[in-house]
């Protein structure tokens, strides 16, 4: 079997430090890594796969030793400079940001619901946003069954999707509500901790935000919906981990509830847990660390002809962001393997 070389850019951030921790467990067929983070970090030492690595500071020119494989996890500025250059030198990049998603050409892929369509990538593959990885997983397998006609979302969305400053803004909270020490936010735009906040990204000329843009264009993009209505209610809630959705939907063929749910326990990736008798349901205690993406509170809607409830939760740093983009990369790897398999014979 081949082996390949990847580059892993931002790896110190919040969503790098997990990757990193997702890829020893998938023990892919990677000879050489590479981390590259801003020269704030370059320098850092850092443990991965018993072994230390150096971390290295990213330029223009370090993709000149050519690397198979790129996962970028460094936000769209960094993004929309460099992963062009990788990509002239050869290297298949894995993009965690915004910039690429909604590009025409460029696969937006959840590994579960449209992995097939890495197929057809000339170079770059985006990882969605978080919210949404979830949600197309448990909506991908109801609308080949059910055939979505319209989705809600409303989101609880921990502090870790806003990264180590949103982290920062929590602890700090709390430090102050248990000594009364003052602090200065570092990401949001009002203390979080005992606290929600309507709104995540910023406001768009239509009063929704660029959060709530994000999952309503991405679902269409994944399920190949362009069309389908959704509407969005992002909220940012006083959680470190693990986003929260509850998601109506209308569907344009019947069901039978206990059917609905036999969908959902046969689809990949997906965990149910649906005990009202016991008072079992989803939480993000149960998520964290956590692959699957996790389901409950499962009830028709009774206000509509064909609509259920659901709640929908998952580890928005491992599977919303991590995992999503290491199960991307096994398989283009699969991918290549399989090309060159054709090619030996």
């Amino acid at each position: 079997m081949q082996k390949y070389k990847l580059a892993l850019i931002g790896a110190t951030g919040v969503v790098g430090e997990i990757t990193r921790k997702v890829l020893e467990e998938y023990n892919l067929p990677i000879s050489e890594y590479k981390f590259f983070a801003s020269s704030k970090s370059a320098g850092k030492i850092i443990s991965f796969d018993n072994r230390e690595y150096e971390v290295q500071e990213l330029r223009e020119d370090s993709f000149n030793e050519r690397f198979d494989y790129a996962i970028f996890v460094a936000g769209s500025k960094v993004s929309e400079k460099y992963i062009p250059i990788a990509v002239e030198h050869g290297c298949t990049c894995i993009d965690n940001s915004s910039f690429y998603r909604m590009t025409k050409g460029i696969p937006l892929v959840v590994p579960e619901v449209n992995l097939d369509d890495i197929d057809h990538n000339e170079g770059i593959v985006a990882n969605p946003n978080c919210s949404t990885i979830e949600a197309a997983v448990v909506l991908s397998p109801l609308d080949r069954a059910y055939r979505i006609k319209r989705i809600v979302y409303s989101t609880y969305q921990a502090v870790s999707g806003a990264g180590m400053g949103g982290i920062k803004d929590l602890q700090s909270g709390i430090e102050k509500y248990i000594h009364g020490n003052n602090y200065e936010l570092n990401k949001f735009p009002y203390e979080i901790f005992n606290n929600c906040i309507p709104q995540i990204g910023e406001f768009e000329d239509d009063r929704y935000t660029s959060e709530e843009h994000k999952m309503i264009d991405e679902t269409r993009k994944i399920l190949k919906r362009s069309s389908l209505p959704i509407t969005a209610t992002t909220v940012r809630v006083p959680v470190f981990n693990s986003h929260s959705e509850s998601i109506n939907i209308e569907f344009e063929k019947e069901y039978e509830i206990n059917d609905l749910i036999e969908t959902l326990k046969l689809a990949p990736g997906i965990t149910i847990k649906d005990d009202i008798a016991n008072n079992i349901y989803p939480m993000q205690m149960d998520t964290n660390n956590q692959d699957k993406v996790y389901v409950g509170r499962i009830r028709r809607d009774y206000s509509i002809k064909s609509g259920v409830n659901l709640w929908v939760v998952a580890d928005n740093v491992r599977k919303g962001a991590a995992t999503n983009a290491v199960q991307i990369l096994e398989g283009l790897i699969d991918r290549r393997d399989r090309i060159n398999n054709r090619k030996d014979f």
